[in-house]
């Protein structure tokens, strides 16, 4: 809709193949229903993508204050939150509404339940583009037009029930574009271990640091979910993407997760700390060890790290090995986690890779075809939680319309 926007100011006549009986269904999900459309702080630091320096000066060139001033042209009201940008209203409709409104404004034709399955570069310039009717069975006949240029927006295979099931890499490749590997982001991480089950529903804040071996590959902070089958939360989602990729590139091969459950602390403090608490033993020495660790962390891990300890709930801390003791402190630092994989697409908000940003130009051209523009989740470029991703979909959206419309203005 951006894409189709932008282009359609220029003058240029827009026609919208969209698979959906109704444009933008997957806006109304995103901010939980409140559509954070972008973000104050924003940065290329935010994203990862095969190419950082070009997204880099694509979100320079349509940045937040060209998101607000696009929206406030369609007449939506914004409101700012601690940097998150969201409508005024608070309701992602909002933003649908006055997409939905510009594109009938501008003159936009949209062809609903509309299955584009074909995409060719013509001997004379333009492109044909082969599409049928969603509903329709295999025996209709599809059908054909004539397009001088054609922008590539169909999203990923994320949340395929909105529509986004990753036709539009076939469409890239059959114009010889490189996908990149796909793999699901924004999502829960599975991992090994059954005793996941026993803190099942626990929230803490946590530092959690991906390790390849003894390498650490990439860290991240905030309040952490503990599942029966893995791990979740924010901190969990803007990791898992990268997690996923170094998960296909090693084969099958886990990755550890380690998690800090007191980030708070430093080394020495640390240190100071439970040199405390182990001084403490000779006046508690009649205490059980359950009753030694009450007051750390949330009791179902305390349980669960004494267990990993060797350490019985009722053994006297008097009875107890020193090195016991030792390890459950250690692991409320060092609590480590093999993981396997993470949900499927179905449950991811976006996904990480898709059409190389090195294949491009500045203006979203494909390189190799003059003519065709790509825009939004279909790129490889993919952002962190709070307001990222939709702010990409503006600004190749908007960037893409204006230079598909602007290369030939008379067409």
């Amino acid at each position: 809709m951006a894409a189709a926007i932008s282009a359609a100011r220029e003058g240029a006549c827009v026609t919208i193949y969209e698979r959906n009986d109704r444009l933008g269904k997957k806006i109304l999900a995103t901010g939980n229903g409140k559509c954070n459309l972008g973000n104050l702080s924003l940065s290329i630091e935010d994203y990862h993508s095969d190419n950082p320096s070009l997204a880099a000066r694509c979100l320079e060139r349509f940045g937040t204050r060209e998101t607000e001033a696009f929206f406030h042209s369609l007449g939506l009201m914004i409101k700012e939150k601690n940097g998150y940008l969201y409508p005024k209203s608070e309701q992602a409709s909002s933003v649908l509404d006055v997409l939905r409104m510009a594109v009938e404004r501008y003159g936009v034709r949209v062809v609903y339940e509309a299955k584009v399955n074909s995409l060719k570069r013509k001997k004379d310039g333009g492109f044909e583009l082969g599409w049928e009717m969603e509903a329709s069975d295999s025996k209709s006949p599809g059908q054909r037009e004539i397009f001088d240029h054609v922008i590539l927006a169909c999203g990923s295979k994320a949340a395929p029930k909105t529509g986004s099931d990753g036709s539009g890499y076939q469409l890239a490749k059959q114009m010889g574009l490189t996908v990149t590997e796909v793999v699901p982001a924004l999502v829960q991480l599975h991992c090994r271990e059954d005793y996941c089950k026993s803190i099942a529903g626990v929230r803490a804040e946590a530092k959690i640091h991906i390790r390849d071996g003894r390498q650490c590959v990439v860290s991240e902070q905030g309040e952490l979910q503990l599942t029966e089958y893995g791990i979740s939360g924010i901190p969990v989602f803007q990791l898992s993407g990268q997690v996923n990729q170094l998960l296909k590139e090693q084969k099958g091969k886990d990755l550890i997760a380690e998690i800090d459950f007191l980030p708070e602390f430093s080394k020495d403090e640390w240190n100071q700390f439970v040199e405390e608490r182990m001084g403490e033993i000779p006046r508690r020495n009649c205490e059980t060890a359950e009753s030694f660790f009450t007051g750390m962390l949330h009791k179902k891990l305390m349980l669960l790290f004494m267990k990993l300890a060797g350490l019985k709930t009722n053994t006297l801390v008097k009875d107890a090995g020193k090195e016991q003791l030792l390890t459950v402190f250690r692991l409320c630092r060092e609590f480590t986690l093999h993981i396997t994989g993470s949900h499927s697409y179905d449950h991811a908000q976006i996904c990480a890779g898709g059409v190389s940003m090195k294949e491009v130009s500045a203006s979203l051209e494909a390189l190799k075809v003059p003519g065709l523009y790509l825009a939004g989740e279909l790129l490889h470029v993919d952002g962190r939680c709070g307001g990222y991703n939709l702010q990409w979909a503006w600004t190749s959206g908007c960037l893409a319309g204006r230079a598909a419309a602007g290369k030939d203005k008379k067409k």
